[in-house]
């Protein structure tokens, strides 16, 4: 099996050095370069092409969410997990706009951070558990002065029903397996479903279909 080839891109060489030592423990991945600035991460990427950079949001100098940019914008394979604190809101905000694919905290289990990289690797979205709500939240959440409720649900042309369904499913935070035992159907029409949402939606990962759950008010953000 072809391992997953990773960027590790944080200032701080400790969290560095406890990654690479972490993965170099597991053989379907392989740290194959590390960054301690945005823009040595984006050189990087550019360089080596790899499938996932684990990317800090604050470095000196370019910050983790315009590399992100960056890295993403050339339309390559190589996807971002975002490194980030509970204290990082707004600067994760950016970060989805600039085209992440995950985030995970610096605090989870070192494990769990492993799946997140495997889950990004292989084309998924992921947010970690505890935050998701709050971050898609406050990300589509307009300022109180221009929005007192929350939106009705909107119309959304070119989808059916039950794609309807199954995007305020996403919305909700819920893998392809619950929603299929949601809507009782097999694993395999939810995933189909998704699939056809990407394409119809234009979205490039499952977390553009959260935002876009939220935005259309299929999702009430809590308050």
């Amino acid at each position: 099996m072809t391992p997953v080839r990773v960027v590790l891109a944080d200032d701080q060489p400790l969290v560095r050095s406890g990654l690479r030592v972490l993965m170099a423990d597991h053989p379907d991945l392989e740290v194959v370069g590390e960054a301690a600035t945005g823009a040595e991460a984006v050189r990087l990427a550019g360089e080596l092409a790899p499938d996932v950079v684990v990317m800090d949001i604050r470095m000196p100098g370019m910050d983790g969410i315009e590399a992100t940019r960056r890295i993403t914008a050339d339309g390559g394979t190589t996807r971002v997990l975002v490194l980030t604190t509970f204290d990082e809101d707004d600067h994760v905000h950016g970060a989805l706009r600039a085209g992440a694919s995950g985030f995970v905290v610096k605090d989870m289990a070192l494990d769990d951070i492993l799946a997140a990289v495997r889950v990004v690797a292989a084309g998924d979205a992921l947010i970690a558990p505890g935050v998701t709500r709050r971050l898609i939240a406050d990300f589509v959440r307009q300022p109180a002065a221009t929005r007192a409720t929350a939106p009705s649900p909107q119309p959304v042309e070119g989808i059916t029903e039950r794609e309807r369904e199954v995007l305020t499913l996403v919305g909700l935070g819920r893998s392809n397996a619950e929603i299929a035992q949601d809507l009782v159907i097999s694993v395999a029409t939810a995933k189909s479903h998704v699939s056809r949402l990407f394409t119809k939606l234009g979205a490039r990962d499952r977390v553009q279909l959260v935002i876009t759950a939220y935005e259309l008010g299929l999702v009430v953000p809590p308050r």
